[in-house]
């Protein structure tokens, strides 16, 4: 998963700090990614130099909020539908993903499951057993991974019908972390 990628989803739901996108990053994929701040705020001045992030002013207590610019915003859509993953990082991808798509209130999570399965169940065709050594242990282990993709994708569907497509989704957490970035001071 790319931090810039789940920043610019996750700021699909409005604008955030960057202590806060940090805490909304950890939650929304149950503690399976963890960042540190730094990189966090790393991250979001890259995203501002590459005109997908803007500034949207500050909270009372003076911290800077970020938002989405337009080509952020269909980026991050491009991201949540999309199911290229550098090679390895397949399974990863597949779960962030749709972790993230399930928590985001606009996004449809069931679209997520559906472009998924449709590019597992491709791989698991695709894998055809080659004739020897390693090239039939590498495809054995892309049918494999396909086939606990799909069984995953299954499960979460599942609970997307029975929960209610909604029932994942949430808005910013209303907990406000004590620290964050403040606005430089000019000195003077």
């Amino acid at each position: 998963m790319s931090v810039r990628s789940a920043l610019l989803a996750i700021l699909t739901i409005g604008p955030a700090y960057g202590l806060q996108l940090h805490g909304e990053l950890a939650s929304r994929t149950a503690g399976r990614r963890s960042v540190n701040a730094g990189q966090i705020y790393g991250t979001l001045e890259r995203l501002i130099r590459q005109d997908a992030v803007e500034s949207a002013g500050a909270t009372p207590d003076g911290l800077p909020l970020y938002r989405l610019t337009r080509s952020g915003h269909e980026e991050a859509l491009d991201w949540l539908h999309g199911t290229v993953s550098f090679p390895g990082d397949e399974w990863s991808d597949l779960v962030d993903r749709v972790l993230i798509a399930s928590s985001l209130p606009q996004v449809d999570a069931m679209k997520v499951v559906t472009a998924y399965r449709e590019h597992w169940e491709a791989v698991g065709a695709g894998t055809a057993p080659s004739v020897s050594g390693q090239d039939r242990l590498a495809a054995q282990a892309g049918q494999s991974l396909a086939n606990a993709a799909l069984a995953w994708l299954d499960d979460v569907e599942t609970q997307l019908v029975s929960d209610g497509q909604g029932a994942l989704s949430r808005v910013f957490s209303a907990d406000r972390p004590r620290r964050g970035r403040r606005p430089a001071v000019p000195v003077g």
